[in-house]
């Protein structure tokens, strides 16, 4: 009798040990399939570039074709923090649109897609038409230098210079912008001349 009242004993200590296994197993499930629900996606407009730094627009990751989903992070009032193809960088606000939340997300899809709108009062490329005119802020918008620039339109277009090199002699100021991959020149705030940095 205590043989059978043991081997009962042990297989309800299993039953009860195997139950809880496969509750425990369920319920991870199910707390990974709610992360995978609490993603929210951004629709890409138009194909854009993907920076690695958006202080620096010549750290350019990778093109992101028009149509193509992205997973949203955050953002400020000029770019989205993204992330594609196992790569994280940041966007143009303007270049994608958040997308509608999955069942059971609306509230903080909701939100994330509100924050967005309040962050951007201005998108850049307006910000760039007020401050120098439509034909030049196309320019500036598209990334491009030219000699005669000032400082503040460089920064406009490539963003912060990683490193500033500046020398004063008497009233002539003489600046080198680098890059990650180009140096700038200045004369008295005049993009005078560039090249790439492996050169140097």
């Amino acid at each position: 009798m205590k043989k059978v009242l043991i081997f009962v004993l042990l297989t309800a200590i299993t039953y009860v040990s195997f139950a809880q296994d496969e509750q425990g197993k369920t319920s991870g499930r199910s707390d990974q399939d709610q992360n995978a629900t609490d993603e929210i996606t951004a629709t890409v407009k138009s194909s854009t570039r993907l920076f690695k730094d958006k202080g620096d627009l010549t750290s350019v990751i990778l093109i992101i074709p028009s149509g193509s989903a992205v997973t949203y992070l955050d953002s400020d009032s000029t770019y989205m923090h993204v992330v594609y193809d196992s790569n994280e960088g940041y966007i143009y606000n303007k270049q994608a649109t958040i997308d509608q939340a999955p069942a059971g997300n609306e509230t903080d899809q909701q939100q994330a897609a509100d924050q967005a709108q309040q962050d951007q009062p201005e998108d850049r490329y307006t910000y760039l038409v007020n401050k120098y005119g439509s034909a030049m802020a196309d320019r500036i918008f598209a990334g491009k230098i030219w000699k005669g620039m000032n400082s503040e339109m460089v920064r406009d277009s490539w963003g912060a210079a990683e490193k500033i090199n500046r020398t004063i002699n008497n009233n002539f100021i003489k600046e080198e912008w680098v890059y990650r991959k180009t140096w700038l020149y200045f004369e008295n705030n005049t993009l005078v001349q560039w090249g790439p940095t492996q050169n140097r």
